[in-house]
């Protein structure tokens, strides 16, 4: 179980509503497929980038079963099953294991401050009732809990939790993941301006929406890493670095569907409450992109 399909540039795809702030499947379809065929090594629906807790559970299952039917097997999938309770993360998990997922991602979502055991016990109940991986999803800013080097080591105690996706902006906590796991561990790194670093670290793989964005870019770099030729890596990270720190300032749905009509591909609308970026900001974000051309 410890061996893992997933490795390399694991891309988010957007989940693209219309002006009535319905799902539109069809146009998830046609910006998943750009993923693909733009080099993603997998792609992760149902994550912050797809507004997964904004979705209704029959849109959540709509999503899950248009990336299996498009995707047709040429990448990985992983699926966001993420809910409060464990009850609904359990039927999310066993949904996305029928419709056809490879793995399912899961980040303890809290209203209440979660224990580490509370932790625990939530990924092992849903890893008791499905036979795939599970990535266990750290991100402090987003699920309003934040796992310890510790607690994420316990977690891969559970026979299929066998991947870390570490959020948390801290490339030290990669560091001890790797130290004290070795290769028994899997780990994602999942903070776009830290994906050099984390690569140095160790980690398998970035998960990211930038794919959607600057597919070449993110690819290029983790060719660079596997050739172990860092002077090329460094410069084709600090190239991207400014459009990857923007996307996380400005939040990933707004930037990203911004960024796509930037370069003239519908990317569909968001839903309340989230709102596009302001005009500075979409001013900003072109800037960025001419000194990509450069």
């Amino acid at each position: 179980m410890k061996n893992t399909l997933f490795k390399g540039i694991i891309a988010y795809p957007i989940t693209p509503f219309d002006k009535d702030e319905k799902v539109d499947i069809v146009l998830y379809k046609k910006l998943l497929e750009r993923l693909i065929v733009s080099g993603a090594h997998g792609v992760a629906p149902l994550g912050s980038t797809g507004v997964m807790p904004y979705l209704t559970d029959e849109e959540k299952e709509a999503i899950t079963e248009a990336t299996i039917e498009q995707v047709n097997g040429r990448v990985p999938v992983l699926v966001g099953v993420s809910n409060l309770t464990t009850e609904k993360t359990i039927y999310h998990a066993k949904f996305a294991e029928k419709a056809g997922a490879d793995a399912v991602m899961i980040i303890p979502m809290s209203y209440w401050k979660l224990t580490d055991d509370e932790i625990v016990q939530h990924y092992d109940a849903v890893a008791k009732q499905i036979s795939i991986p599970i990535m266990a999803y750290n991100n402090p800013a987003t699920g309003g809990v934040d796992m310890s080097p510790a607690l994420l080591k316990r977690l891969l105690e559970i026979p299929n939790v066998t991947m870390i996706k570490e959020s948390s902006g801290d490339v030290q906590r990669m560091h001890y993941l790797k130290r004290e796991l070795g290769d028994d561990v899997t780990f994602f790194n999942g903070s776009n301006p830290l994906a050099l670093a984390a690569f140095s670290a160790g980690a398998t793989g970035w998960c990211t929406a930038a794919p959607n964005l600057i597919p070449e870019l993110n690819v290029d770099l983790y060719n660079a890493i596997q050739k172990n030729d860092l002077q090329e890596a460094q410069k084709v990270f600090y190239k991207q670095l400014n459009l990857l720190k923007f996307i996380v300032n400005k939040g990933l749905p707004r930037t990203i569907k911004a960024g796509l009509k930037i370069k003239g591909i519908d990317g569909g609308f968001l839903r309340s409450p989230l709102k596009p970026l302001t005009e500075d900001e979409i001013a900003e974000l072109e800037l960025i992109f001419k000194e990509l051309e450069q």
